[in-house]
């Protein structure tokens, strides 16, 4: 004989666990948490800082950063996007600021701001450490067992992030899970000859890989393995399955300047007529780091010197130098996978299961992950609205 039977079970004690407990209505709501930490993916967001959002307001463009799911999120996005985390986290005194490259922050520059305000507006019950070793519905409740016992609930939330369990549990419940590959991931160049180059970045470089087609523009970081930085971080998302089933080897062009290799090509002639009597290795191009340019250059002399099938070859190493990727590093702690609940199985008004009534899904537990910059928080806050809004 059970004593309680929960309006509302929410599994999983983060970004979008929290959110939707915190718009749910129900008096007997209870969040498990499998860890004894609350919130630690937003602890750790960018740096300690938290990126809670990106200030893009138009929801068909902010859908453009979502590598999958962006379909899914339009209708949501109309429903709560950025401009309405901004203001939900102002009602309550937590004041946000927009850094030049669209991120969004806590002015004090602290997660703990966030944590706070979360820890404070919910009304839930809060047990931690409850890893949920069996789950099932039988007439119209959900069982959840744990190690403490059986429990009793009337609706569910799973918003267990990207792990397997969270998937485990929703595939007993007969959801599809699409298989998660890593996502958001530096690259390892074993054998990059700029490895001696470590800390030095440009401003916008293009990068492609072999095993598909998307080219990936921005910023890049030259490291001790291999390549990091927004311009890799967004083609690891994008070619997160390409990668996956390549087995994270590839061959990756490089465009360090933003010109074809013609177009390169003419202006280093231009440059041997017009500058023959300056060093090429002393006088870098292209507002290219001096360093990059010498290692690059390969040739020591003057520009009236240099041979032309020697500055095709530079042509070809600025505007298209191919590297060998062997394996990935997980960028810092911001972790995020591709994969999860298949999309087509959810109703993305209330973020409820089409196969049980009522389950309902948010958060990275489902087949959707943005790109670096508060995309992957805005996803976690859209779909914990509307599914405790709904619960």
């Amino acid at each position: 004989m059970f004593n309680k039977v929960f309006d509302a079970v929410i599994i999983g004690g983060g970004a979008a666990g929290f959110f939707a407990a915190i718009a749910a209505r129900e008096k007997q709501l209870l969040i498990l948490e499998q860890t004894n930490q609350l919130l630690s993916k937003v602890k750790v967001s960018g740096g300690g800082r938290c990126n809670v959002t990106h200030a893009c307001f138009d929801p068909v463009k902010l859908v453009g950063f979502y590598p999958r799911g962006g379909k899914a999120l339009r209708g949501a996005f109309s429903r709560f996007q950025p401009q309405d985390t901004i203001d939900w986290f102002g009602k309550r005194g937590v004041i946000l600021k927009t850094e030049e490259d669209g991120r969004v922050f806590p002015i004090t520059d602290d997660s703990s701001t966030i944590v706070d305000c979360f820890l404070k507006e919910t009304k839930a019950e809060i047990r931690k450490r409850q890893k949920v070793e069996d789950l099932f519905y039988k007439e119209g409740l959900f069982h959840i067992v744990t190690r403490e016992g059986e429990l009793l609930s009337k609706k569910l939330l799973l918003a267990t992030g990207g792990s397997r369990a969270g998937h485990e549990l929703a595939a007993k419940l007969g959801h599809t899970i699409v298989e998660p590959v890593p996502s958001l991931f530096t690259l390892n160049i074993p054998n990059s000859p700029l490895r001696d180059l470590a800390g030095i970045s440009f401003d916008e470089v293009a990068l492609k890989l072999d095993c598909c087609s998307y080219v990936s523009k921005g910023p890049l970081l030259v490291t001790h393995w291999g390549f990091s930085g927004p311009a890799v971080l967004k083609l690891s998302a994008w070619a997160a399955r390409d990668l996956h089933d390549c087995g994270y080897k590839a061959k990756l062009k490089a465009n360090w300047v933003g010109r074809s290799f013609d177009e390169v090509y003419e202006l280093l002639l231009e440059e041997k007529q017009k500058s023959s009597s300056r060093q090429v290795e002393k006088n870098p191009m292209f507002s290219l780091p001096k360093r990059f340019w010498q290692t690059v250059v390969k040739f020591d002399g003057r520009w009236g010197a240099f041979p032309k099938k020697e500055i095709r070859e530079l042509a070809r190493r600025l505007a298209a130098d191919e590297y060998s990727v062997d394996g990935k590093t997980a960028f810092k702690q911001e972790f995020v996978t591709a994969g999860g609940v298949a999309l087509n199985e959810v109703d993305f008004k209330t973020m409820e299961s089409k196969l049980v009534p009522g389950l309902h899904f948010a958060g990275e537990i489902l087949d959707i992950d943005g790109v670096t910059g508060g995309f992957n928080f805005q996803n976690a806050w859209t779909t914990g609205f509307l599914a405790g809004s709904a619960l």
